[in-house]
C-alpha cells in the first residue's frame, strides 16, 4: 500500500467483528484521557490480541503480513532512515521497490509515521506489518551493526596513543570519553552479542587484523575484522570496565562488568590473556535477569524426570552432574537447588564463580588469592549447619574426600565433575584417589549430560535416512526412517540450526550398583547393570531426538562419540 491509507484502526476493529460500537466509543474517551494509542489500549485491556489486530489489518486493507526473521533487509535501506524514527514509530525499512522504500509497521495506518519516513528519506511509502516486539528486535540487530562498523570505522582512523590517553586520563572530559570510538564501539559489540544470544565473546589479535566472534548456541561465528592498530585502545576499555590494570599486558587477567540494559542486568566475565600479537580477549555473556530455572527448563521428557526426581528426593549422599564445560551442569544444578529450596531448609553453595544469584540460598565465591578454596570453603560450609551442599565443582581429592564425608554424615551434596559419561565418574572418583567403598556408601546418582543444537523450524527439511544413518539410530535397514535437518536461513544465519536443548543420561544408584562398586574395576559392568535398570545412554536419548526431528544426525555423531 502506498502512503496515506485513511482508514482507522477502531473502524476496521467493529467491521471484523472484533469489538463493538461501543467498546470502540469507550475506548475513544479513554484514549483522550490516557493518551495512548488505540491498538495499545485495547491490547491493555484485553478487549483484542495484537494477532487480532495484524489479521484484522491484513484482511481489511491488504496490507501484507511480514515475517521480519525469515526476509534479508537491504542495508541500504536501513542507512537511509535514523535509528530514532524507527523506535519512535516502531518501523524499519526493508529495502527498495519502484522508486518506493519499503517499510515494515506495527501500525500501518499511522499516517504520521508515514509522512516522517516519506520526508526523511524522499522516497514515497510502501508499508507492511508486522508484530511490535519483532520490529524492535529487528531495529536493534540491524541497527546495531550499522553502529559497530561505523565505530570501527572511525576507530581505525584515530592514532590510538589518543583514544588510549582520551579514556584512560582521570582529567578528561566525560563527553569525549562516552563518544570515543572504541567506547562505542565496546557498547556495541556487547549490545550485538545479547542480542543475537551470544554466550562469550572473543577478541581475537593476529598479524594484520582482529577477528571478532560470538559463540551462538554452542558455535563460534565471524561477526567482524578489524584493524589490528585497534586493539590496544579495544583491550584499553575493557580493561577499564572491568577494573583491570592497563599497563599490565604480560600477564593473564580476569575482571567482571556488569551493565544494565533494556532487558535487564547482563553480568560479563572477562578474561585476558596475552599471546604472540597481542591481548586475546573473552567475555562471558551471563544475562541475570532473563535467567530461567527450574526442573521445566532442562527439557527432560517424562521418563528422565521420573529418574531425576528419584535421585533429587535421597535426604542425604552425592548427586552428581558430569559432562565438559558449556553441557550445561550449573544449569541443571540450579535448577535442582531451586527445586529443593524451601524454607525448612538451610543450603548453602560454594562456586567458582557464582554465575546466578538464587533467593533465599547462601551462595559462596571462591577467592584461591585469600585462601578461600572449594576445600576449604566446603569445611567452613560444613560449620553452618547445612541441610544442602552444592559444591561448584569436584576438582581435587581434597574436596571430593570432604564431600563424601559430608554426604555420609547427613547432608545431601550437589557437584559436578568432568566425565565422559554417567558409570565412568565412579572410575574418576576412585583414580583421584577415594576408596570404592566409600563412593558406593555415599553416591546417590549421576546425571551426565550434553547439549545439542536444535533443528531451525523456519528451514527445516525432511529426508529419508541412509543406511549408515540407519545404524547410528539402531533402526534395521530394510525399515524407512524419516530424519530431518536444517537448510540454513535468514532467521538461523545460514547454519541450520536455533537454540539447545539438553541431552540427559541418568544413572539412579541401587543395591546392585553398590556392591558393584566395592570391588570396582570396570566401568562396563555398572553401565550394563544402569542399562538393565532402564538407563538410556546418551546416544540413545540423543537418537530419539533425531527420529522426532529436533536435532540431527551430526549433532548425535558429536556427543555420542559414533564413528563408522
Amino acid at each position: 500500500m502506498i502512503k496515506n491509507n485513511k482508514k482507522r484502526l477502531g473502524d476496521l476493529l467493529v467491521q471484523s467483528g472484533k469489538i463493538t460500537i461501543r467498546q470502540l466509543q469507550d475506548a475513544l474517551v479513554r484514549q483522550r484521557t490516557l493518551g495512548k494509542k488505540l491498538g495499545e489500549l485495547l491490547i491493555d485491556e484485553n478487549l483484542v490480541t495484537e494477532e487480532d489486530i495484524i489479521n484484522t489489518i491484513e484482511t481489511q486493507t491488504g496490507i501484507k503480513r511480514i515475517e521480519l526473521d525469515s526476509i534479508v533487509i537491504d542495508k541500504a535501506a536501513i542507512k537511509s532512515l535514523p535509528q530514532s524514527i524507527c523506535l519512535k514509530n516502531d518501523l524499519i525499512p526493508i529495502g527498495f521497490k519502484d522508486n518506493r522504500i519499503q517499510i515494515v509497521m506495527s501500525d500501518p495506518l499511522n499516517i504520521f509515521a508515514i509522512d516522517d519516513v516519506a520526508i526523511s528519506t524522499g522516497f514515497e511509502v510502501e508499508t507492511f506489518i508486522a508484530v511490535k516486539d519483532e520490529i524492535r528486535k529487528a531495529v536493534y540487530k540491524y541497527y546495531s551493526d550499522e553502529q559497530v562498523l561505523k565505530a570501527a570505522q572511525e576507530l581505525s582512523k584515530e592514532r590510538e596513543e589518543e583514544i588510549s590517553e582520551s579514556i584512560s586520563s582521570r582529567d578528561a572530559d566525560f563527553d569525549d570519553i562516552r563518544n570515543a570510538p572504541v567506547v562505542k564501539m565496546v557498547d556495541y559489540l556487547i549490545k550485538n552479542a545479547v542480542e543475537a544470544r551470544a554466550s562469550d565473546i572473543h577478541i581475537e589479535p593476529f598479524e594484520k587484523i582482529i577477528r571478532i566472534r560470538y559463540r551462538i548456541d554452542g558455535e563460534l561465528q565471524e561477526v567482524s575484522k578489524l584493524s589490528s592498530d585497534s586493539l590496544a585502545s579495544l583491550v584499553t576499555r575493557i580493561k577499564i570496565l572491568a577494573n583491570l590494570n592497563i599497563a599490565e599486558k604480560r600477564l593473564p587477567q580476569d575482571g567482571r562488568i556488569l551493565i544494565k540494559q533494556e532487558k535487564g542486568d547482563v553480568d560479563l566475565r572477562v578474561s585476558i590473556l596475552p599471546t604472540v600479537f597481542g591481548e586475546k580477549v573473552v567475555i562471558r555473556i551471563l544475562s541475570r535477569d532473563n535467567y530461567s530455572i527450574g526442573m521445566d527448563m532442562l527439557g527432560m521428557n517424562e521418563y528422565e524426570r521420573n529418574q531425576f526426581n528419584n535421585i533429587i528426593k535421597s535426604p542425604h549422599g552425592i548427586i552428581l552432574v558430569t559432562g565438559p564445560t558449556g553441557s550445561g551442569k550449573s544449569t541443571t544444578l540450579y535448577s535442582v537447588l531451586n527445586e529443593l529450596n524451601t524454607v525448612d531448609k538451610n543450603i548453602v553453595t560454594v562456586e567458582d564463580p557464582v554465575e546466578y544469584t538464587l533467593k533465599g540460598i547462601n551462595q559462596v565465591n571462591v577467592n584461591a588469592k585469600a585462601g578461600l578454596t572449594f576445600a576449604s570453603g566446603l569445611r567452613s560450609i560444613l560449620r553452618q549447619d547445612p541441610d544442602i551442599v552444592m559444591i561448584g565443582e569436584i576438582r581435587d581429592v581434597e574436596t571430593a574426600e570432604i564431600a563424601i564425608r559430608a554426604a555420609i554424615t547427613g547432608h545431601l551434596v550437589l557437584s559436578t565433575l568432568h566425565t565422559n559419561d554417567a558409570p565412568s565418574t565412579i572410575m574418576r572418583l576412585v583414580d583421584m584417589g577415594i576408596q570404592s567403598y566409600l563412593v558406593a556408601t555415599s553416591l546417590s546418582g549421576v546425571i551426565a549430560q550434553r547439549l545439542v543444537r536444535k533443528i531451525c523450524p523456519k528451514c527445516k527439511e525432511a529426508h529419508m535416512a541412509t543406511d549408515y544413518e540407519k545404524r547410528l539410530l539402531g533402526v534395521p535397514k530394510d525399515q524407512q526412517q524419516v530424519i530431518y535437518n536444517g537448510r540454513g536461513c535468514v532467521h538461523c544465519n545460514n547454519t541450520g540450526y536455533s537454540g539447545r536443548r539438553g541431552v540427559y543420561e541418568i544413572m539412579e544408584v541401587t543395591r546392585e550398583h553398590r556392591n558393584a562398586m566395592i570391588n570396582f574395576n570396570d566401568s562396563q559392568l555398572l553401565k550394563d547393570i544402569s542399562i538393565k535398570n532402564g538407563m538410556k545412554t546418551l546416544g540413545q536419548s540423543c537418537g530419539e531426538l533425531v527420529k522426532r526431528g529436533e536435532t540431527t544426525i551430526e549433532e548425535l555423531v558429536k556427543i555420542a562419540y559414533i564413528h563408522e
